[in-house]
């Protein structure tokens, strides 16, 4: 979009107070750019091209999801993510910091390939299906980049 991008709009909308699920399109993809968007309230984050298929099962995936809940925050989520081991919460939280993997890989004094294989163990734990959607889980969880939220 000239001017501004899906984000920023995001963002725009989010200080009005909208809060209806919004999914972001990019065209140039990247860890930083998914957990911005994520941060910035985006339901989910889908990368060009993709197919009529996946648009609309992500549409009903995110529909579904935002339907309103009787008791807020699942607390099942929650205790998905305090299963994790601490090393795969040193991951995710490198992860949410948008570092990839070979980064998180020399932060933590392993290999780029164990940080693969901690953050696919996540994804399993979590029933997170790629990057976007483990990322906006753990926030809904109230995991940040700098640990747990209380």
């Amino acid at each position: 979009m000239p001017e501004i991008d899906g984000i920023s709009v995001l963002e725009r909308l989010r200080e009005r107070g909208v809060s209806l699920p919004v999914i972001i399109m990019t065209g140039h993809a990247d860890v930083p750019l998914a957990v911005r968007a994520m941060k910035a309230g985006a339901a989910d984050f889908i990368e060009k091209p993709f197919t009529d298929e996946v648009l609309f099962s992500m549409l009903r995936e995110t529909l579904a999801r935002h339907a309103p809940r009787a008791n807020g925050a699942d607390p099942a989520l929650r205790e998905k993510f305090a299963a994790l081991t601490p090393r795969e919460r040193d991951v995710l939280r490198g992860l949410l910091a948008g570092l990839p993997n070979k980064t998180i890989a020399y932060d933590l004094g392993i290999s780029p390939r164990t940080v693969e294989i901690h953050r696919a163990h996540r994804m399993e734990k979590v029933g997170a299906r790629n990057l976007s959607s483990l990322i906006r889980l753990a926030l809904s969880a109230g995991f940040t980049a700098e640990g747990e939220a209380g």
